[in-house]
């Protein structure tokens, strides 16, 4: 079950950061964290933190809670 969140946030991120029209490079260097670690969170192979939650959703212009709701929508079709 934690795999497939992190299978769901992956496909939201990666979603929203191509909506947004930003690179892993891009979205990493807004939300200040490593581009390495924002292609683990896409790949589903890591979860971000809560603090790392709110920095993408700042970087990305939505809300964490909307993040999270996208999430929970992906997850329903797992």
């Amino acid at each position: 079950m934690t795999l497939e969140i992190g299978v769901a946030f992956g496909r939201v991120l990666r979603q929203k950061r191509r909506e947004a029209g930003l690179t892993q490079e891009e979205l990493a260097l807004e939300a200040n964290v490593q581009r390495n670690y924002v292609s683990l969170i896409e790949r589903g192979l890591n979860q971000p933190t809560i603090a790392v939650l709110f920095k993408l959703a700042i970087a990305l212009n939505c809300s964490p809670s909307k993040l999270i709701f996208l999430v929970e929508k992906e997850f329903e079709r797992l």
